[in-house]
């Protein structure tokens, strides 16, 4: 593992995030094109860009700016490195600050992903969300998570 590879991956998890952030879902199934997601114990979720980026617009709320006006703090990546294959264990934290709506932590918990050295780039291949902590997730999300 050469310390341009660890930066590398770790900007992947940071583009992640700004691209949410921006509500700029299509990027973020461009981004995630290769991938496919679980949620805890359950079983796969979507795969692939456009699967992925659909999801985002059906389950995301936005507001007047396009934006879901979060913030995801991405932090403490632990990444391990195989060849062309990685291992990634973070942990996030989601800010919103919705309109008429004080800034708060709406959820934390843990990404655990894989990526793959494709065509040169490093590229998510897996991503597992583990949820941790939950807040008011209404001004969010269009759907209740499973208790």
């Amino acid at each position: 593992m050469g310390p341009d590879d660890a930066a590398a991956i770790a900007n992947e998890l940071y583009r992640y995030a700004e691209l949410v952030d921006g509500g700029r879902f299509d990027e973020v199934g461009e981004l995630m094109e290769h991938c496919t997601f679980s949620y805890g114990d359950d079983a796969d979720g979507p795969t692939g860009a456009q699967a992925i980026a659909a999801t985002y617009r059906d389950t995301v709320i936005t507001y007047g700016d396009s934006t879901p006006r979060t913030r995801h703090i991405t932090a403490n990546p632990i990444i391990e490195i195989d060849g062309d294959t990685a291992t990634v264990r973070s942990v996030y934290i989601v800010l919103q600050q919705a309109p008429d709506s004080p800034m708060q932590a709406v959820i934390s918990g843990r990404y655990h992903d894989t990526l793959r050295r494709i065509d040169g780039r490093w590229r998510f291949v897996e991503r597992g969300f583990l949820v941790d902590l939950v807040g008011d997730l209404s001004r969010h999300l269009r759907f209740d998570l499973p208790e």
